[in-house]
């Protein structure tokens, strides 16, 4: 038996002129697009890249801050802390005789703390003396910022001047350690200003106490211009500390709109001038 034959088909031509067209075609509508999307607006900014914008722009600002001028003046033997009484929220004003200034006392021998006569019930006999001298006791601190982080600040201060009394900048230092170190207090927005017969800090949440050089201390939304203004009196010697503090404190309240002039005054003798005043009646 023969073995069938095949027939050899010979291979058919290639014809390359249907790929060159279609890549003609490809180039053709490639450039088109591309002349489209130039003449198109450019599409408006996602949510995420405009607030990221915002807060790569703006100045980080809260409205807790506004609302508060607080300034502090040691001069002539008096150390003396003056604050408005303006508390707004937003454009609205809360309260125009709110009291951001107070005055802790120390604990007695028995552990109870100490209260001035104006504050029981029992009448005085009269004596101005000692009204005087309980006048002079205790510690001053002013506050600017969010009120119940204020106050949660202020009773935590108080806690240290129990625990270290009589060493108020020992005090400030562990308050601040902890306000700086702790997880809930660092959330806490506000500002302190302290001071005793001896000295006058500032504290705030970014762990800094600090101590003027020249006597005057300003904290709130109004204290550049009451800083200013008390600094620019200074020199100026017929005016006792409250005569600086109550000029500086109208200046800011005619300059800063979140500060009135409804003012809170508390005052204490300065212990080292007394010291200086005693030896030389003795000298004499």
């Amino acid at each position: 038996e023969s073995s069938p034959s095949f027939r050899q088909v010979p291979p058919m031509p290639i014809n390359h002129q249907p790929a060159a067209a279609i890549m003609n075609a490809l180039t053709q509508l490639a450039r088109r697009s591309a002349t489209i999307t130039r003449s198109l607006p450019p599409p408006p900014p996602s949510s995420a890249t405009l607030a990221r914008s915002i807060h790569t722009t703006l100045p980080a600002s809260s409205p807790d801050w506004h609302g508060t001028t607080i300034v502090c003046v040691r001069k002539n033997g008096r150390v003396c802390m003056m604050g408005d009484g303006m508390v707004s929220m937003g454009s609205v004003i809360v309260k125009p005789n709110a009291k951001k200034i107070r005055r802790i006392y120390p604990k007695t021998v028995g552990g109870e703390r100490f209260t001035p006569p104006g504050n029981n019930n029992n009448k005085d006999d009269g004596d101005d003396t000692n009204t005087n001298n309980h006048e002079n006791e205790g510690t001053i601190v002013g506050f600017a910022g969010t009120t119940a982080d204020a106050f949660t600040l202020l009773e935590r201060l108080e806690g240290k001047l129990d625990e270290y009394p009589g060493q108020l900048a020992r005090s400030c230092v562990e308050l601040a350690k902890g306000w700086r170190t702790d997880k809930y207090l660092r959330r806490l927005e506000a500002s302190l200003l302290v001071a005793d017969k001896n000295a006058s800090f500032e504290i705030t949440g970014n762990g800094d106490v600090l101590e003027s050089h020249d006597g005057v201390l300003g904290v709130g939304s109004g204290s550049s211009f009451a800083i200013a203004a008390a600094r620019a009196q200074m020199d100026n010697e017929g005016l006792s500390a409250e005569d600086v503090a109550r000029k500086a404190m109208q200046i800011a309240s005619e300059m800063c709109i979140y500060t009135n002039d409804n003012f809170t005054v508390e005052s204490l003798a300065v212990e080292e001038e007394e010291k200086e005043d005693s030896e030389g009646g003795e000298e004499k």
